[in-house]
């Protein structure tokens, strides 16, 4: 209660909550700068999502969000992907939720008691631990081979053994890039059936290794897969995540949310979004692009950097990296210090966007560096 004075009112005893230290993120103050902090997409949604959002009827805002059609929207793109479906989905295997960030709360809310155990790698997204401990839960977090930050696949699969609660794998991960082939992905679920295998898929489309186009949650019932647009087709600031699974366990997840969490905003561009496929897939290749030059510069001017998976990548600057981020901020260029953090402390997380923004990020950041 540090802070407060009565009459503030008590709360509950909940030593979880006492311990817990809050996700936080630095998200002001970043309007009309190049946004390279936060993988998010660095241009802008397709036009076909603004017409939407533009021609939401007024008269709308006033009734709750309805969600009929918007399964089967993303069922459809699914399958019309290149790499398509092999096992069909039906309506009642997809969630949706007010952004990843909340299925995530919601699957550890669902499944996740006292004393249970979340197991994951390290580093990597910062909010699953925060929400593991809302839960009591235990956080089991396995460090990344060095160097090249490989999966410690032996380590997982021995903590599998030990039957934990939750495996929360994000592939490709943030902030690493640390890759894990889909076939992997489902050997480790396979190996241990009490444990609900949670993949965090935000980045797959600029990696692959999905295990979408593979799984079949009829028989393999404990994986549950995690999607958003925010990162490809520029949703971010509207919040709409999906989970996808086998019917029970989409049920369970959806149990401990609310019944309108997705406003209906969101909606509308979704529908918009998932209809101009091709506006995100122009998108992602042009990250794509930019990424190959990135990396060609780095290396050819022999910097210390890491990049796999993922549209971001790790640079560790000659100067400390809190000083560098500032330097980058006057220049109108935001990046992630990682300093402090196990296995990343002295490096910056770069957001990788257009190969135009990533010659202007370069050439700051070599001024910087001079």
């Amino acid at each position: 209660m540090t802070g407060f004075t009565p009459p503030f009112p008590p709360p509950a005893a909940r030593a979880e909550v006492e311990r817990l230290k809050g996700y936080s993120a630095p998200l002001e103050g970043r309007r009309g700068l190049l946004r390279l902090d936060f993988n998010e997409n660095t241009v802008g949604p397709s036009p076909k999502v603004v017409a939407a959002i533009r021609a939401f009827p007024e008269e709308l805002i006033a009734v709750y969000p309805e969600y009929d059609g918007l399964r089967e929207a993303l069922i459809a793109n699914l399958k019309a992907s290149k790499e398509g479906l092999r096992h069909p989905l039906a309506p009642e295997q997809v969630g949706v939720f007010n952004g990843v960030d909340a299925a995530i709360h919601a699957v550890i809310h669902a499944y996740g008691a006292p004393g249970d155990t979340l197991l994951t790698t390290s580093p990597t997204f910062g909010y699953y631990a925060p929400c593991a401990g809302m839960q009591g839960m235990v956080i089991e977090a396995v460090h990344h081979a060095m160097p090249g930050f490989v999966f410690p696949l032996e380590a997982i699969r021995s903590a599998l053994s030990r039957r934990p609660k939750i495996l929360m794998l994000c592939n490709p991960n943030n902030p690493t890039g640390t890759r894990l082939a889909a076939d992997q992905v489902l050997a480790l679920a396979a190996s241990a059936p009490d444990t609900l295998v949670v993949v965090d898929e935000l980045y797959e489309a600029f990696t692959g290794d999905s295990v979408l186009p593979v799984v079949d949650f009829q028989t393999q019932a404990n994986v549950l897969v995690l999607r958003s647009l925010a990162k490809t087709a520029g949703l971010a600031g509207l919040r709409l995540g999906f989970a996808i699974g086998h019917p029970g366990v989409v049920d369970r997840v959806g149990r401990v949310t609310g019944p309108y969490d997705v406003n209906s905003l969101a909606v509308a561009a979704a529908f918009a979004a998932l209809e101009d496929q091709a506006y995100t897939n122009q998108y992602v290749e042009e990250v794509l692009r930019a990424r190959n030059w990135i990396v060609t510069e780095m290396t050819h001017s022999r910097v210390v950097f890491h990049c796999d998976g993922g549209n971001y990548l790790l640079v560790w600057p000659q100067r400390p990296a809190d000083e560098v981020e500032q330097a980058l901020r006057s220049q109108g260029i935001l990046v992630r210090s990682m300093s402090g953090k196990p296995q990343l402390d002295g490096s910056l997380r770069v957001s990788i966007g257009t190969r135009e923004q990533m010659q202007r990020f370069w050439q700051v950041y070599r001024q910087t560096m001079a």
